[in-house]
């Protein structure tokens, strides 16, 4: 029991993760239509952002301080970048071809790292935080790691935040109202640019949570988010695109059961267990194709 349940602790926090691209990528489906493949690249600009600024604070006003004031940077630095890449780069397909607008977002993914890089070379680098990576505690003989319970709280957090946001607050229908219909919104009298900009700016700024806290964990490199947005992907479809809880629950999911079919499932193991959301996905996407927490949308003809 205590291996089954340790499983599922390791699970969620390694869910924690993909929830939090996950919810990026649902705000700007929610206010665009469009699956932003650059997220993964727009966090870990953010971390490295972060680190430099801490780093370069360290001396002058300590670390605790300087850690704080780096992920405060991170978070402003990533909504302007999100912003102003909607304003200057997405802009330019809206109401072009779909198809295009993705293909752009995936050009920019590779400028982003490929950036990354350039400046900060593609070595492992050492994110500073309040606790170490390997800071623990157990618990009627469960390990839970320090940064594992602050991941799952900080997500957790998140997705009530969001879920508020959408639904009871006029920024949140205002971008519903956008990615629904942009011309009837406009006609209501909500700024459809305004608004394109501030959700491409809040999935940049919860990216730049999630970059912050894989560094803290694994270390800054560019390519660290690599495999981390497939998995955010999985958990987008399976979960909903509009579901910012749906997101989240279906990324916990996806960690956890892999976990477990790694450890009781002979034949998928360690090498196999990779494709089990996979699994996962083309289930949902057969019986349930709008997402286990996703509306089914009624076209009119």
């Amino acid at each position: 029991m205590n291996t089954f349940v340790q499983l599922v602790v390791d699970g969620l926090a390694t869910g924690s993760i993909y929830a939090a691209l996950a919810l990026a990528i649902v705000i700007v489906n929610q206010t665009t239509n469009l699956v932003n493949f650059a997220q993964g690249g727009m966090a870990v600009l953010a971390a490295y952002v972060g680190m430099t600024v801490t780093n370069a604070l360290i001396p002058a006003i300590g670390p605790t301080a300087a850690i704080v004031a780096g992920v405060l940077f991170a978070v402003v630095a990533s909504f302007v970048l999100g912003a102003v890449l909607e304003r200057f780069v997405m802009r330019r397909f809206m109401g072009g071809d779909p198809d295009a607008a993705v293909v752009a977002t995936i050009g920019l993914l590779t400028l982003i790292t490929g950036l990354c890089g350039l400046i900060w070379t593609y070595n492992y680098i050492p994110y500073p935080f309040f606790f170490s990576a390997g800071a623990s505690f157990t618990v009627a003989g469960i390990a839970i790691s320090v940064w594992s319970l602050t991941t799952f709280i900080t997500i957790l957090a998140m997705m009530i935040l969001l879920q508020l946001l959408f639904r009871v607050s006029k920024l949140g229908l205002g971008l519903r109202a956008v990615s629904i219909n942009p011309s009837s919104a406009a006609l209501s009298g909500i700024r459809v640019g305004g608004i394109l900009m501030i959700g491409w700016g809040l999935a940049a700024a919860l990216g730049a949570i999630a970059g912050v806290l894989v560094a803290a964990k694994v270390q800054l490199v560019p390519s660290m988010f690599d495999a981390a947005l497939l998995y955010a992907l999985a958990a987008v479809i399976i979960g909903g695109l509009d579901s910012p809880i749906g997101a989240v629950v279906a990324a916990w999911g996806i960690a956890v059961v892999e976990n477990l079919a790694a450890a009781y499932v002979p034949f998928v193991g360690h090498d196999l267990k990779i494709a089990v959301p996979f699994v996962l996905l083309f289930a949902v996407l057969i019986f349930k194709p709008e997402g286990l927490f996703g509306r089914k949308v009624v076209v009119r003809v």
